[in-house]
């Protein structure tokens, strides 16, 4: 069987603060990705998208209780107008998801086969909830995923939208250099180390392990595979 890769993602993020990802994807590994045209990524400001006339996209939830919940209308409004966006491009595969800490853990699996194997996605939509969260109707209409990054509750869906599309953009061919540095494919441990090969510190000196040093590489496999199983 053929495994296929994609080379080249888009990423939709819905957010009401828009410019929290302006940095991070300025930097490093993500920054490369989009300058070599692997990924694109596109922020759109959910405050446009509303017909409150205070702009405001949450409100009261039913039945009381603390906080705010996000109005269904705008994120439906946003949604549409990035299918329309879309609809000029050929061989769409799209994903919504939304974050919950009780989703489906995200992790590597997920993000290798997103962009690996018989089906592959070319647009993954992320949107990110605030206050106490989004309504329900939007998963149903939607027929988004949720995913979690952990077992926490965080103030929004911008740190989670951030971590899976730094995950997902590493396993895509050609934005890591080196695909041994995916640690998926190789024997990773917590214990690394580099020059000098003794440091001292307040009269204590601390030494690189010797294994690292006499250039056997079938030892120095098997002490990080006893490394990694200590994590």
């Amino acid at each position: 069987m053929v495994i296929c890769q994609v080379l080249y993602m888009r990423f939709h993020v819905i957010t009401i603060f828009p410019n929290m990802f302006e940095s991070y994807f300025a930097e490093s590994i993500i920054s490369r990705a989009i300058a070599n045209k692997h990924i694109e990524i596109n922020t759109y400001a959910l405050r446009e998208y509303t017909t409150d006339k205070h702009r405001r996209v949450d409100g009261k939830p039913y039945g009381g209780g603390p906080g705010m919940v996000m109005w269904v209308n705008p994120l439906i409004n946003c949604v549409e107008k990035i299918d329309k966006k879309l609809s000029r491009k050929k061989n769409v595969k799209k994903l919504v998801i939304m974050f919950n800490p009780g989703g489906e853990m995200f992790t590597n699996t997920i993000a290798r086969k997103l962009v690996q194997g018989r089906t592959l996605y070319t647009d993954i939509i992320f949107i990110c909830g605030r206050y106490e969260g989004i309504d329900a109707r939007v998963k149903k209409i939607l027929k988004a995923k949720e995913w979690s990054i952990g077992p926490y509750v965080l103030t929004g869906g911008e740190l989670p939208a951030m971590v899976c599309i730094d995950a997902i953009t590493r396993q895509i061919k050609g934005v890591l250099n080196d695909i041994d540095s995916l640690e998926e494919n190789r024997t990773a441990s917590h214990e690394i180390y580099a020059r000098p090969e003794v440091y001292e510190y307040k009269g204590k000196k601390y030494r690189v392990p010797k294994v690292l040093l006499n250039g056997n590489h079938k030892l120095i496999e098997e002490w990080r595979e006893e490394r990694s199983k200590s994590k």
